[in-house]
């Protein structure tokens, strides 16, 4: 058969990893450009056609579509991106940008968030070129910019400005889901169904700005900091959606523990470090991130201002934005810096039964259960043209990993072993759905 996903998978990982697409958010980085050419040039090696798209100088995506057997089956969208997260080298054990190989591991920013993933399409992609292999319906492959950023130069771009790309599309499948973890002794996949809302807010308060020694009651920056304090403070309700509660229901039955509500720390200690993840997703959250104001020691400010990353569970967004107001109190702003919406799909169809199938073929009788993702993903933007994603960049990893500690963490690093397991899943399913 030639070369396989399993044989090029590491080293395009590798390649990936060594390109510096950290993004700071203010176009301050060195963009996507270099990665996107480099995958652009992976991909027309094997005869594909590519086209690159740049919604500002550096921010670049690359989309490439393989046509289907069969025209009457909507198309998949299978989408990765490129930028990551910044990464300070003095904090690593290893140059982040690297790539690396150490102890059976792919070390560096992007490792797990989502420069493996990308290497796993590509790897899949160009094995099905090479060897005329011809999915069943229209596969749209897709590799963004400005994931980490909202998107604003990347997939919200082109949904908004490029969305005949995606003509004909109606699911999608990307990161962060598919990875497997140890619950009740039993191997368990996490295959992501739901994904909490974004907003980002900014709050400003004014008072009146004097000098230092003298006696203000009107001072921002005292007003900021008790906005902030009563938010941060704020305790938010459990409250389980669908796909929390049967994912929660998957975990009792596997270890026998139930749910408590009022003590949730019992059940989620069963999941080891995969609870980072699921005990955000138990309640909606509100964490102040920023807080700038000031100039000068003895000159108090007429403003001050803060950030506070909130996530909301699906449907909550504007519900917990009054909140927020509330707590902030009469005299402090609240405005979006980004917004973004809360999706909630199916843990049910032929895209998750193949999924399942494709994992079983790999991994015979593990679990498979849905849960919901704390963060956010470029199925927001895509949701925007009606298309449901999936959380599926599939991992079997060993239970010393920290895996859900590596997003945008230190050290940040994949199993090879893991690699080439979700190329050979990746494989079977975009060759049979």
């Amino acid at each position: 058969m030639g070369i396989t996903p399993e044989d090029e998978v590491v080293r395009i990982c590798q390649e990936l990893i060594r390109i510096d697409t950290s993004n700071f958010g203010d176009n301050a980085g060195p963009g996507e450009r270099k990665a996107a050419e480099y995958t652009a040039a992976l991909i027309e090696e094997v005869g594909l056609p590519t086209q690159l798209f740049e919604a500002a100088p550096g921010r670049t995506s690359v989309l490439a579509r393989m046509e289907g057997s069969d025209s009457s089956l909507p198309a998949l969208v299978v989408h990765g991106h490129l930028d990551v997260v910044p990464a300070q080298k003095e904090d690593w054990t290893v140059d982040p940008f690297g790539g690396e190989e150490k102890d059976g591991l792919i070390w560096g920013r992007g490792a797990v968030d989502m420069k493996d993933m990308d290497a796993m399409i590509l790897s899949v992609l160009r094995s099905m070129q090479r060897n005329g292999i011809k999915p069943r319906r229209d596969l749209i492959f897709g590799f963004f910019a400005d994931e980490e950023a909202g998107g604003a130069y990347g997939a919200s771009w082109l949904v908004d400005n490029k969305p005949e790309l995606f003509e004909g599309a109606t699911e999608a499948i990307s990161e962060v889901g598919g990875f497997s973890a140890t619950i009740g002794g039993q191997r368990t996949y996490l295959l992501q169904t739901a994904e909490k809302g974004i907003s980002w807010l900014r709050l400003v308060a004014h008072g009146r700005a004097g000098h230092g020694s003298q006696i203000n009651t009107d001072n921002a920056v005292t007003a900021l900091a008790r906005a902030v304090t009563r938010i941060g403070d704020h305790a938010w309700p459990i409250e389980l959606t669908p796909t929390t509660r049967q994912f929660l229901d998957g975990v009792t039955e596997l270890t026998g523990v139930e749910f408590d509500p009022d003590n949730p720390d019992v059940l989620l200690r069963e999941l080891g470090t995969v609870a980072r993840f699921v005990g955000a997703t138990l309640q909606n959250t509100a964490n102040p991130t920023v807080l700038k104001s000031g100039y000068k020691h003895n000159v108090i400010p007429g403003t001050a201002e803060a950030l506070i990353d909130v996530r909301t569970l699906p449907g909550q967004q504007d519900q917990v934005l009054e909140i927020i107001r509330g707590l902030a109190g009469d005299g402090v702003e609240v405005s979006y810096e980004h917004k973004d919406t809360s999706l909630e799909v199916p843990f049910a169809g032929n895209l998750v039964d193949s999924m399942i199938d494709a994992l079983h073929a790999e991994d015979p009788g593990a679990k498979v259960l849905p849960y919901t993702l704390s963060g956010g993903t470029d199925n927001k933007s895509l949701s925007r043209l009606g298309i449901t994603g999936y959380g599926f960049a599939p991992l079997q990893l060993p239970d010393e990993l920290d895996f859900t500690g590596m997003f945008h963490g230190v050290d940040e690093r994949v199993p090879t072993d893991s690699l080439r397991f979700g190329a050979r899943v990746l494989s079977r399913l975009l060759t049979t759905y």
